[in-house]
């Protein structure tokens, strides 16, 4: 009979915790078509959702077993079910819960089931297990290793929410292709495109011929143009967005251009403004070397950027590497310019991206 690996998730936060993972441990290994290969550590867990309750604790095993899909997922149902599960609050306490994550390279996509599991990709309790385990597993779908997909979330869990708005983000340096790649993604996914206002920014071509007392003026258009087109009342709970720019990175152009005083007076707008602005879903960080990038803004040939030099574009990739090492907004996508060139790489990014797009009707 043929055996095929399957990988599930396990957690809860009733009574004994540790117990309640080695009793779900052994009714998996007490089945007579199910052998647990091997465990994760466990993982203490902040619960998601808004539901005031417990940390979890969490872990993920590996098995073999000669269960269809559909056996193995009744089987984990029951295992439940035995030990006392109750479904009544959606994210709510629980004394176990258990997710078929993956069973082999199969997809399943049935009412009931769905494999591999629909948001293990967005959780680090999850993935932080399946590297212990397999960490270049290639998921059948996202195309990528449990190792890449973990980097993603910076240690941090999300959730697909549909009540927000869908706004993806596209990060990087000045010249490493955002804005081509915005608009790509923007047709595909059937989003709205919104791009930065750098071309109706009066100030910006002084500033870069060199008049830096003009600095502050042009970072204020920037901030409030921004914080405008991304602001809470603009954006649309469910629709899809691509911008060609993260709001995130307006301290990394100011700290570039504006000496000690402005920077304090350019703090204080922008904080008045932070809380009005709608956070990405995810963020598509573009990266390339400095040299790469100022020979595309050499190619591009928009005269305001001529002067730019590599010192400044310098400050900016060194901003960026600080702000994704440890990003607690959502996942972030690394992704270098020659990866999204041709009409087939973006089609593929455009599949990866909607799987971490809610669902909405």
């Amino acid at each position: 009979m043929t055996e095929h690996t399957a990988y599930i998730g396990l957690g809860n936060n009733v009574e004994d915790c540790e117990r309640n993972l080695h009793t779900a441990l052994s009714g998996l290994d007490g089945h007579p078509k199910i052998s647990v290969i091997k465990t994760s550590s466990f993982y203490t867990t902040p619960p998601l959702g808004s539901q005031v309750q417990p940390d979890f604790l969490n872990a993920v095993t590996q098995v073999h077993t000669s269960l269809s899909c559909g056996e193995l997922f009744q089987a984990l149902n029951l295992i439940e079910q035995d030990m006392g599960r109750k479904r009544d609050i959606h994210w709510g306490p629980r004394i176990i819960d258990l997710d078929l994550l993956l069973y082999a390279e199969m997809i399943v996509d049935d009412p009931d089931l769905k494999v591999p599991h629909p948001q293990m990709h967005l959780r680090s309790f999850v993935l932080k297990g399946m590297c212990e385990l397999a960490d270049d597993f290639v998921h059948p779908q996202l195309g990528r290793t449990m190792r890449q997909l973990y980097q993603r979330l910076n240690g941090r869990d999300f959730f697909s929410d549909p009540q927000k708005p869908q706004l993806i983000s596209i990060a990087g340096n000045i010249g490493v292709g955002k804005t081509t790649l915005s608009d790509g993604l923007a047709g595909r996914l059937g989003a709205q495109f919104i791009t930065e206002k750098y071309d109706e920014n009066p100030f910006l071509a002084d500033v870069y011929a060199g008049h830096t007392e003009l600095a502050l003026d042009s970072e204020l258009f920037f901030l409030s143009s921004s914080a405008s087109q991304l602001r809470k009342k603009q954006l649309k709970a469910g629709k899809r967005y691509v911008s060609d720019y993260v709001f995130d990175k307006a301290l990394i152009y100011a700290s570039g251009w504006l000496n000690e005083t402005d920077l304090q007076a350019y703090q204080k707008h922008y904080d008045s403004v932070f809380e009005g602005v709608f956070d990405p879903v995810l963020v598509i960080y573009l990266h390339d070397s400095v040299e790469n990038c100022l020979q595309r803004i050499h190619q591009r040939n928009r005269p305001y950027e001529q002067k730019i030099e590599a010192s400044f574009l310098e400050h900016l990739a060194a901003g960026y590497e600080t702000l994704y090492t440890d990003y607690p907004v959502c996942p972030v996508m690394r992704l270098r310019p020659d990866q999204c060139v041709d009409a087939e790489q973006v089609d593929r990014i455009a599949k990866e991206v909607q799987f971490y797009l809610a669902k909405t009707d």
